[in-house]
């Protein structure tokens, strides 16, 4: 059996992917720390375990690569399985990396250059997700529950992006064994404009027709609003230090790689917010 296996792949991204690639025709292996039981094609996978990686590589000639999240250094986790990738021959791996990078935290960095160093394999620095607005997030699930974005990243702009473009593109270089992603291996992925925070609540009152403020506050503050959502303090202090970049108009940037891997734009943020509209009917309302 050839195909791609996909990590993460019950996540925001990894299932979107899965989709696509079973729409076209192109068997899909899902890994996940807790398989599906009514799907014949997932497997069990844990970062944390190699003995697992084995299995889950086994016969496949693609890889989704979504590292561990809530960590500042993925590597010593990841390394067994690219070793493993490796011994296999697997001609195609397509890591899903940031364009955001956190700050002191090389390990993600370590990681993306590995991945760029084969023949075949390929990175997406993804900007952003506009799915942490949802209520899956702690910045959505603020927005839900008090109609108010909490941020240290002041005016500084994002170039956000819906996981679903994201996937799109993951699947336009893994969908065909047949067609070699070149020499480029790296493709920075944004949405089609960058905003702001204060820019994104205008467009969520404006769709939902309730209103949503920003707030803005220190970085310590945002970390220990991190802390509070069940993050672990290392990684929560460099997302909230991440802040201070964005702040600086650092990820104040936008490409045309979507486009140019899918052959349409990626899709607006107002747009993504009037497909999830029904999430934010009852922002700010109490629950019950």
């Amino acid at each position: 059996m050839t195909g791609v296996l996909v990590t993460g792949g019950t996540g925001k991204t990894g299932s979107a992917l899965a989709e696509l690639l079973r729409g076209n025709g192109v068997p899909v292996r899902v890994a996940g720390r807790n398989p599906s039981a009514g799907d014949p094609d997932a497997v069990r996978f844990d970062w944390g375990d190699p003995a697992t990686h084995p299995a889950a590589l086994r016969g496949m000639d693609r890889v989704f690569l979504v590292p561990p999240t809530n960590t500042v250094d993925p590597m010593p986790l990841v390394e067994p399985f690219l070793a493993e990738a490796e011994r296999l021959g697997v001609p195609r791996v397509v890591l899903l990396g940031s364009a955001i990078v956190l700050l002191n935290a090389p390990g993600a960095l370590e990681l993306a250059a590995r991945v760029r160093a084969r023949p075949g394999w390929s990175v997406l620095r993804a900007s952003g997700f506009m799915q942490n607005f949802l209520s899956t997030h702690p910045l959505g699930e603020r927005i839900r529950r008090h109609g108010e974005i909490r941020t240290a990243a002041g005016d500084g702009r994002v170039g956000w992006i819906d996981a679903r473009d994201i996937a799109a593109a993951a699947s336009a270089l893994l969908a065909d064994p047949g067609v070699e992603p070149g020499d480029q291996r790296d493709h920075l992925l944004t949405g089609p404009k960058a905003l702001s925070y204060r820019d994104a609540a205008a467009i969520l009152t404006a769709r939902t027709g309730r209103p949503v403020r920003v707030v803005h506050i220190g970085t310590d503050e945002q970390a220990a609003n991190y802390r509070a959502a069940g993050m672990p303090a290392e990684f929560a202090a460099a997302l909230a230090a991440v802040e201070d970049g964005i702040r600086a108009g650092r990820e104040d940037q936008v490409s045309t790689a979507v486009l140019d891997l899918t052959g349409r734009p990626p899709l607006p943020f107002a747009e993504f917010v009037q497909d999830h509209v029904t999430e934010w009917a009852n922002i700010g309302l109490p629950a019950g």
